[in-house]
């Protein structure tokens, strides 16, 4: 079989058209793989540091101040005042598929700066649009917070009403109070000695999973590689009927060229005459009617 239609435009278009697609499918395979890669990181620290021992914020006096991941998780002991005046509530803040807000409270430590404290989570409210019904008091005076360092948050395009907050975007909330704070990371609250007498509730431990990320990496390769077994399948089917088209033509040739054979064959599939049709038409040659009776003139 002859595979030279290939190189026709019709098919180096279709080639590149597979070639492109596939492409895509690599990129979307890769970025899964990011994603788990995201997701794996995310456990690793999880499991080194959710439960770990609450180190003295003395001992890290930075930890707040940079964003790092491999420090995510980490808990950390700070002693100072809330500032009541500073809180906010950050808004479009899901939890277990229930939407709602998130507190969060500036904790003024001891060297005039401040570590934004997220004391937890929120449902929407009954009874104004767009707020919670009540917002549970920080204790007042000095307290002593144990804090799971988390990265900041970037900027969204959508705004908030005064007192709320679109997303954890440390940098705009520091200019809104006035004093220094950390706008590397801020701290999710573990727990807060003296205790409040009611809290918002509190986030559970991230879940320990990778997702399905591996499998829709697997599924978007494959259907890279089966582009290109489509495409040859194609190709194959082509140039088995293009065989056919070769060998009819050519049959049909001979068969122009050499026609005695076929007016032979078509000869042999006539029916013979039988003795008594052979005899009726000698007669009838001779000017003998069949019944034996000359032909006359008129005849």
């Amino acid at each position: 079989m002859s595979y030279r239609f290939l190189l026709s435009g019709k098919w180096l278009g279709w080639l590149l058209i597979v070639a492109l697609l596939a492409a895509v499918c690599v990129a979307l395979g890769n970025w899964q793989m990011d994603r788990r890669d995201q997701a794996r990181a995310t456990i690793a620290a999880v499991e080194t540091h959710y439960d770990a021992e609450p180190v003295p914020f003395t001992k890290v006096p930075k930890i707040f101040a940079t964003t790092d991941d491999s420090v995510k998780w980490t808990p950390v002991v700070l002693h100072g005042t809330y500032d009541d005046a500073g809180q906010r509530i950050v808004r479009n803040r899901p939890l277990n598929g229930r939407p709602g807000y998130e507190v969060l409270i500036p904790l003024r430590l001891e060297d005039g700066q401040a570590v934004i404290i997220n004391r937890g989570w929120l449902p929407i409210g009954n009874n104004q649009a767009g707020h919670p019904d009540t917002i549970p008091a920080a204790p007042k005076g000095e307290v002593t917070v144990v804090a799971r360092v988390k990265p900041g948050e970037g900027t969204v395009s959508r705004g908030a009403p005064e007192g709320q907050l679109a997303s954890i975007q440390l940098d705009a909330y520091a200019a809104e109070l006035g004093y220094p704070v950390h706008t590397g990371s801020y701290g999710l609250m573990a727990a807060e000695s003296p205790a409040a007498d009611e809290q918002p509730v509190q986030f559970p431990k991230p879940a320990i999973d990778e997702g399905p990320h591996l499998s829709y990496s697997m599924q978007w390769y494959a259907f890279g590689v089966l582009l290109f077994v489509g495409y040859g399948y194609a190709a194959r089917q082509q140039a088995h009927h293009g065989r056919l088209t070769e060998e009819e033509e050519a049959l049909s040739g001979y068969h122009q060229a050499n026609p005695a054979p076929r007016a032979a064959a078509r000869n042999r599939h006539r029916k013979r005459p039988t003795a008594e049709e052979e005899e009726d038409a000698l007669l009838d040659a001779q000017g003998f009617r069949t019944d034996g009776s000359l032909l006359s003139g008129d005849d």
